[in-house]
């Protein structure tokens, strides 16, 4: 995998995209002589197969520093052993031309032995934050995002990292870690960008067949039902129900949770008596969709 990846980006190179970074002290290089004339840096970490939520993270960047790197790495330790690594969609030469069109002054695309050499034995996991939600779905998801995210921040040791709000729990965890961790990086979220239809976006959104793609923006309807349900001070449990109840109806396979819960701890509320976010995920066909809202409080 990691002479395809060196490859691939030669040929992006050789395509005048942005310039592609395929070692670490290459990154550090050219972040280093970016800092030394001054200019502050933004990191957008990404796994590839990037839509309009990423390029969003990228035209945040550029507002928040002087220079934008992406990173472009399928991270194999935060996928479980039946999920979907292997066909995850990998597209590296759209996604440079995608960079270079949005505006990125480069990208970071390390392979697989580069960030995980022989011997490889460290692991970060945030405690309490990783355990619910997803976590319970997906054991070591986020133990493998943390540990992605510490090592691609300290390579490159930007001033500002953005992640997309889309991925709720994800973003709580990493600012956990860097508060915990006294990494020097502020972490900034990024309002999901949805489609027309409400659909959040999502580089798995191209598993969906014609069919359920009519169906996956219900997931979206729902949560912003009940959002305005709980928004009003009603007690969780009934909508949360209704919702569910909802959801399968308008086909979706199952619900594997619907929560109403602390915005920053994320543990279980039963009203919205404090900042507050909703999150869902359900399985759509062979597709599983994540979503959250927040909730204000009355």
């Amino acid at each position: 995998m990691g002479a395809r990846v060196g490859s691939m980006a030669d040929a992006a190179v050789e395509a005048k995209t942005v310039p592609v970074f395929d070692t670490v002290e290459s990154l550090r290089a050219r972040i280093g002589a970016w800092c030394k004339a001054g200019e502050t840096v933004a990191l957008v970490p990404t796994m590839g197969a990037l839509h309009g939520g990423h390029l969003a993270l990228v035209a945040a960047g550029r507002r928040l520093a002087r220079r934008t790197v992406a990173t472009i790495f399928v991270n194999p330790t935060q996928f479980g052993p039946n999920e979907d690594f292997t066909r995850y969609p990998r597209d590296l030469a759209t996604d440079l031309a995608a960079l270079a069109e949005a505006g990125a002054d480069g990208a970071f695309v390390p392979s697989v032995e580069t960030m995980y050499p022989a011997g490889f034995r460290t692991t970060v996991a945030v405690a309490g934050l990783s355990d619910r939600l997803e976590g319970r779905f997906r054991p070591g998801h986020f133990s493998g995002v943390a540990t992605i995210v510490a090592k691609l921040l300290l390579q490159a040791l930007p001033d500002v990292a953005l992640f997309g709000e889309k991925d709720y729990q994800q973003l709580q965890v990493i600012k956990r870690m860097v508060r915990d961790l006294d990494i020097p990086v502020r972490i900034e979220g990024v309002a999901t960008v949805r489609e027309a239809d409400g659909l959040a976006l999502s580089s798995r959104n191209r598993y969906l067949t014609r069919a359920e793609r009519k169906i996956a923006p219900k997931l979206h309807a729902a949560l912003a039902r009940a959002a305005a349900e709980l928004e009003k001070g009603a007690q969780a449990s009934p909508i949360l129900e209704k919702a569910k109840q909802a959801l399968v109806k308008a086909g979706f396979a199952e619900v594997q949770y619907l929560e109403l819960a602390d915005a920053a701890t994320l543990e279980p509320l039963q009203r919205a008596d404090r900042p507050a976010r909703l999150l869902v995920a359900a399985i759509l066909g062979k597709t599983r969709l994540i979503d959250n809202l927040a909730v204000a409080v009355r």
